[in-house]
């Protein structure tokens, strides 16, 4: 299979080379991708999945801890580093390179540490400051030397926006030695990592060494993100450890789960990368992961089944409809004063009690016909029988919290009729029951009306 010239604009060798010529379709290019029969392409996806695991277990303690600008403070910081270690050893060397990032990463934090420590600047801005103080130096240092002799072959203009593809068998082993560093640490000393991420103060008095802790999540962290650098580049790094976590955290309040989907959603995220810098002409590694993480926190923020955007809506609207339903019930029980709710009622009349227009009632009859709780014949409504129990129900919740709030709250009996409003569509019959039985099963509530019995 020919592959085009082009792909090699953006670092993939030649035999990666994705674009096939015009008559190829993109089952071909599947096809050739799935089959790994090139040792670049299996270190690309080897590094991603490792990549994955590193910063998205990384990754949830910096969304928990609140440290996600610093995070993308050492990432930039760590460009000089990478560029002076090339200056030193004049070849693209993994070892001394990951020296310079980590030495220059180390340093970043340092100086954030004591311009917070001791000046009036706040934490924020000295991250700002050494963000864009170390990565502006490292953009000088890099075009420096790509104007030097041997700078045109150093390739380090792949760390600002990463391939997957240019990792070597020595970058490999580092990425799986500070992984394998990674899990080790968590999983021995998971339960100081849990304590300190969620209440320091609690952690110290119990005799945990919070500022060790706190040092070792930070070089892990430096050593985690120069190894992403490789992949993902100076600029996207943060991306990589923020994203994943963020959408783990949406999807469950457990600290072990989130760890795991965390993983989990950083080896996806760089598995998906790797294939769609393959398959598009031109497209970095380093934003085609992002890209994946990114449209996976999106479908998390819809869908996620207790914070997601969308399907709060939709509860909004359930709850919404659900209590105009009961309002219109509770009404209908009013106006036949709790005998002969067998009885038809016109919608006008409905619309006078609750102050609505007819065709607000009979949208919302029609609702209550559809679903069962009553009959619609006309502009006359009558409820069936699970649509009196639903009625009897909704005044006997509203009536028996204006009495628990009148006996138990000692709040005044002309008080209590807004909070039984809202409360008495979100009572469950267990509540319910242990209500009933707290007030010894009353027959009136504090207005003298009387509690409808239920049938069980």
């Amino acid at each position: 299979m020919m592959a085009s010239a082009d792909m090699l604009a953006f670092g993939m060798p030649r035999i990666l080379a994705a674009r096939v010529e015009s008559t190829a379709g993109l089952w071909e290019q599947l096809g050739a991708f799935f089959s790994f029969q090139h040792v670049s392409l299996v270190y690309g996806v080897v590094g991603a999945v490792l990549l994955g695991v590193c910063c998205g277990l990384l990754g949830s303690f910096v969304v928990l801890r609140k440290m996600s600008l610093l995070g993308d403070s050492i990432g930039h910081a760590v460009l000089p580093g990478i560029c002076l270690a090339f200056v030193v050893v004049q070849t693209k060397n993994a070892l001394a390179i990951f020296a310079g990032a980590i030495i220059s990463g180390v340093l970043a934090s340092l100086v954030i540490s004591v311009i917070s420590r001791y000046s009036r600047i706040k934490s924020d801005t000295a991250v700002g400051l050494a963000l864009s103080g170390f990565f502006g130096l490292g953009i000088i240092l890099l075009t420096r030397i790509q104007r030097m002799a041997y700078g045109d072959q150093s390739g380090l203009d792949r760390y600002m926006f990463g391939d997957a593809a240019a990792l070597g068998r020595g970058d490999l082993q580092l990425m799986g030695l500070v992984t394998l560093v990674v899990v080790l640490v968590i999983s021995l000393f998971f339960r100081y990592f849990l304590a300190t991420s969620f209440d320091e103060s609690f952690a110290a008095s119990i005799g945990m060494p919070v500022r060790l802790i706190q040092v070792a999540l930070m070089t892990l962290l430096a050593l985690a993100i120069v190894i992403a650098l490789q992949a993902v580049g100076v600029v996207l790094v943060s991306a990589m450890l923020i994203t994943p976590a963020a959408t783990a955290y949406l999807l469950t309040d457990r600290l072990g789960r989130m760890l795991a989907l965390s993983a989990l959603l950083g080896v996806l995220s760089g598995f998906v990368g790797v294939l769609l810098s393959f398959l598009l002409n031109r497209i970095p590694t380093g934003p085609c992961m992002v890209l994946a993480a990114t449209t996976w926190f999106g479908l998390a923020y819809l869908l996620s089944p207790r914070q997601g955007v969308a399907i709060r809506a939709i509860r909004r609207s359930r709850r919404s409809r659900r209590v105009r339903l009961e309002n219109l019930l509770k009404t209908f029980y009013h106006e036949l004063g709790g005998e002969g709710l067998d009885q038809p009622v016109t919608l006008e009349r409905l619309a006078r009690a609750r102050s609505e227009t007819v065709g607000y009632v009979r949208r919302v009859a029609g609702t209550l016909a559809a679903s069962g709780l009553a009959g619609l014949a006309g502009d006359r409504l009558t409820l069936t029988s699970v649509g009196q129990q639903r009625a009897r129900q909704i005044i006997r919740n509203h009536r028996l919290w204006e009495l628990y709030l009148t006996q138990e709250a000692r709040i005044a009996a002309d008080h209590v009729h807004r909070d039984a409003e809202e409360i008495e569509h979100v009572l469950g019959e267990e509540i319910v029951a242990r209500l009933e039985a707290g007030l010894d099963h009353p027959d009136l509530d504090p207005h003298g009306h009387e509690i409808p019995r239920v049938k069980g």
